[in-house]
């Protein structure tokens, strides 16, 4: 069983691109991961000035990195695969946005297996700010690229 530390070692994405702090929990079915958006990430100087709002396709590239690339990344190393073989790539996204997530929020990203198969992963996916409001949900997938 993979801890969230060792887990998240395999994310690609780097800072200022990691949309990730803490893989909270997973297994075989479920992934749940927390990010803070902090107040002074660049995208806020221009997404609004004066009364910034965390852009969704920023929120959308979070909800990705936890429930496609994390959990995608959890089930090929638990079948024994490489991440130094495959990278999960996001590749579609149906998604409802429901409230605004603000600078300086903890979000919780909730993912849940659909599908997995020949490489390819869908999810249920939920990002909830720290009071619980249903910031975004939808069905995001992905698939493993040879690298």
């Amino acid at each position: 069983m993979l801890t969230g530390p060792e887990l998240l070692k395999h994310l690609p994405q780097q800072a200022p691109f990691r949309f990730v702090d803490e893989v909270v929990e997973a297994d075989d079915r479920h992934i749940v991961c927390r990010y803070t958006f902090r107040p002074d990430e660049d995208f806020y100087r221009g997404h609004f000035p004066g009364q910034p709002v965390t852009p969704g396709v920023i929120l959308l590239e979070a909800m990705a990195q936890s429930g496609v690339g994390l959990l995608a990344i959890y089930l090929l190393l638990q079948g024994g695969g490489s991440t130094n073989e495959y990278r999960s790539v996001f590749t579609d996204a149906q998604a409802e946005w429901h409230n605004p997530v603000l600078p300086g929020e903890t979000v919780t990203v909730s993912g849940e297996l659909l599908t997995w198969r020949n490489m390819r992963i869908r999810s249920k996916v939920e990002l909830r700010t720290g009071d619980g409001r249903l910031g975004v949900s939808g069905v995001l997938g992905g698939m493993g690229v040879r690298v």
